[in-house]
């Protein structure tokens, strides 16, 4: 399993060194755009729209647009500096809570925490003192260049990073339009009806019982296009010139462009030579003489 991060997790003076582990995969099935007439997959380019050229990572810069179209431009030594502050910190478990005290709207991302070298004991400790409690760990982490508000729990005899957002991220309901207020009247007999259909419907939660019906649907017409062989091979896609290239054939056109479109110098006419008047008497002579 490939590890995305290594470090130390603590609580009061026990530290963990630990991996993490991605707990979850996208199983989404990722579509390719092809252009409809050669069937060539469609690229996209970073393009400045005031220059019209294209950029590359290397002419771009980062900036928080605090009004419309005005920007206070962050460079990476910046960015890089408030990165490493909170990467050098170990994570520290600050607060331990109830899970039901968490409501799920708060939790975003999984990810699996393995001990690393040395530390299997501290582990095996953190996660038996937790399970023996029945509490969570409240922890901050720097995920990704985020700093992550985070809870740490067992599941399945591993301990757990979910990663959970911070309150300001979470939209409150009151901008949430046309809800009923919380009186509105309703009949006893349907509230009764939707009760009782609650309790005919509640189960067990059995996660192996869901699956995604559209991801199947799709899988089962790729396989049977791939069976009927309804497939495209797309054409090679030409190489893009670097810059230097583009800017030295756009020469190369020009000067060639310019020859063409050249005016042809004028030949200076050469004056036709005179032949010498005794061309003609002479040769009157030599009949004459003859």
């Amino acid at each position: 399993m490939h590890t995305m991060w290594k470090g130390t997790i603590s609580f009061g003076l026990v530290n963990i060194p630990v991996k993490m582990h991605a707990a979850t995969d996208n199983k989404d099935i990722q579509l390719r755009q092809l252009h409809k007439k050669c069937k060539t997959p469609i690229k996209y380019k970073k393009v400045c729209p005031n220059c019209e050229e294209e950029v590359s990572n290397d002419d771009i810069v980062k900036a928080y647009e605090y009004s419309k179209n005005k920007y206070v431009i962050l460079d990476d030594e910046e960015l890089e500096k408030l990165k490493n502050d909170q990467e050098d910190k170990a994570v520290e478990i600050i607060d331990f809570v109830q899970l039901d005290d968490i409501d799920p709207i708060y939790f975003s991302k999984s990810y699996y925490l393995s001990p690393n070298e040395g530390g299997s004991k501290a582990y095996a400790l953190l996660r038996e003192a937790l399970k023996d409690t029945q509490k969570i760990g409240i922890a901050k982490m720097m995920i990704r260049s985020k700093e992550q508000l985070a809870v740490i729990r067992v599941y399945q005899g591993a301990l757990v990073v979910e990663t959970i957002h911070f309150p300001d991220e979470v939209r409150s309901t009151k901008d949430v339009p046309n809800i009923p207020e919380q009186n509105e009247e309703i009949g006893k007999k349907e509230l009764d009806t939707a009760k009782l259909l609650i309790e005919q419907l509640t189960t067990e939660f059995e996660p192996e019982k869901y699956q995604d019906d559209y991801r199947i649907k799709l899988e089962a017409l790729i396989a049977e296009k791939l069976s009927a062989e309804e497939v495209t091979v797309s054409q090679e896609t030409k190489s893009t010139p670097d810059n230097v290239t583009d800017i030295m054939e756009a020469l190369e056109k020009s000067i060639n462009r310019a020859k063409k479109n050249q005016p042809k110098p004028r030949t200076k006419k050469k004056a036709a030579a005179k032949k010498p008047a005794t061309t003609k008497t002479s040769t009157a002579k030599k009949k004459a003489t003859s």
